[in-house]
């Protein structure tokens, strides 16, 4: 069950990425056609940051998306630095999650949820395996010539 977990998990990052990307894009463009400063800050400064955001973030939500898609093809463990990584965004996604209820609605949140559900999956189907249990057997009987008693 894992493989597919972390197939679909990929799946919903790379789209995520994207529309991220996106989002920003279109901030990017609103911002420049209000040309309107925030604070004294240049509106050329407020567009190039949301475009390096946007690709910023777009770039680790696809990087995170494809270690889970190689964890799901390969049907093995992510590394230790794909882990960590795969922790980071699954904790930004808890963190966005519990922002974008106020600000954005339910179903925002639920999106979060389900993604960093679906994180949090991948990363437990692929943690270490539980040590195999080992076998007792009882001690044999004493064999050197004496009955038990």
């Amino acid at each position: 069950m894992r493989r597919p977990v972390a197939v679909v998990a990929a799946i919903v990052l790379l789209v995520e990425a994207v529309g991220i990307v996106a989002i920003n894009g279109i901030l990017a463009t609103l911002v420049d056609a209000q040309d309107m400063s925030l604070g004294g800050m240049e509106p050329d400064a407020m567009v190039t940051g949301t475009w390096v955001m946007g690709a910023v973030f777009g770039l680790y939500l696809a990087t995170c998306g494809v270690l889970l898609l190689l964890a799901g093809l390969r049907d093995r463990a992510p590394g230790r630095v794909a882990r960590i990584l795969l922790i980071s965004c699954a904790v930004v996604h808890g963190v966005l999650g519990a922002v974008t209820v106020g600000l954005v609605g339910w179903h925002a949140f639920a999106f979060m949820m389900v993604v960093l559900g679906l994180i949090v999956l991948s990363l437990l189907g692929y943690g270490k395996p539980a040590p195999a249990p080992r076998e007792t057997t009882a001690d044999p009987a004493p064999t050197n010539g004496a009955a038990p008693a």
